[in-house]
């Protein structure tokens, strides 16, 4: 995987963000691959369609690219408020690809963020913007990253070192089960992963996990019956090999 941007591409055009959005696009189509099935190139839509920039012609998934110049941060800057909600809650959302570069355009960090974790909890509403503005009145939204459970962070380029393909695609697939759930089946696996993350180790234990059970209690105030159901999510992400069973109450993360 070449880092570099093709820079030739930017011959003729000044405006910054029409450079970065050509030579970013134009690094995904000739650098990247379908993250589920392996399959490349990825291919480009149509220009100026609303729900995605790339799809993968071989299992079909799709990919909507958002690229920054700088670091990797917790926050990316995203389109209206509600657009972004409706696309959630929507059948056709796509995955979303992150990519940071450095001033002289080459790639920092290449991610994706699979659509099954895109949940409206991580997307912020902006105050409307001012009455004088062009657009009075519209609500943007910025997308915190921070809020997405580590699992849900699938790099194919970390601190500008390329990641192995074959890990990429297990961590990716590894969480396509999430896509069948209902929408509180999956909410609680995701509350018992972000759980799970807040264990700032790579061994713990299962009274460890049972020290959140105020907090999921508060949120699910019906369920009686709490640690039987964090019980059940470990069960659970354990099968689906996200955390390892080590024996007596003590689970591993499975890092990869």
């Amino acid at each position: 995987m070449n880092l570099e941007f093709n820079t030739n591409l930017a011959h003729g055009y000044r405006s910054n963000s029409q450079i970065a959005r050509l030579l970013t696009e134009n690094w995904v189509l000739n650098n990247s691959y379908c993250p589920s099935c392996g399959d490349l190139p990825l291919i480009e839509f149509e220009n100026n369609r609303p729900v995605a920039d790339f799809y993968c012609k071989k299992c079909s998934e799709e990919f909507e690219l958002k690229s920054k110049s700088g670091k990797l941060s917790n926050t990316i800057t995203d389109g209206a408020y509600s657009r972004m909600i409706e696309r959630i809650n929507s059948e056709n959302n796509p995955n979303f690809f992150f990519l940071t570069y450095t001033k002289d355009w080459t790639v920092n960090d290449f991610l994706i963020i699979p659509k099954q974790f895109f949940t409206p909890e991580i997307i912020i509403k902006r105050p409307p913007l001012a009455e004088t503005a062009r657009r009075a009145g519209w609500v943007g939204c910025n997308i915190d990253i921070s809020k997405v459970v580590e699992v849900g962070k699938v790099f194919l380029v970390k601190n500008a070192q390329t990641i192995n393909q074959e890990i990429v695609k297990e961590t990716f697939n590894k969480t396509l089960f999430l896509r069948t759930k209902s929408k509180d089946a999956k909410g609680w696996i995701l509350d018992i992963m972000s759980c799970v993350d807040l264990i700032k180790k790579d061994n713990f234990t299962l009274d460890e996990i049972y020290k959140f059970e105020q907090k999921l209690k508060s949120k699910y105030p019906n369920n009686n019956f709490i640690k039987d159901k964090i019980r059940q999510q470990l069960q659970l992400l354990r099968d689906r090999g996200i955390i390892e069973f080590v024996g007596r109450g003590q689970y591993r993360k499975n890092l990869r």
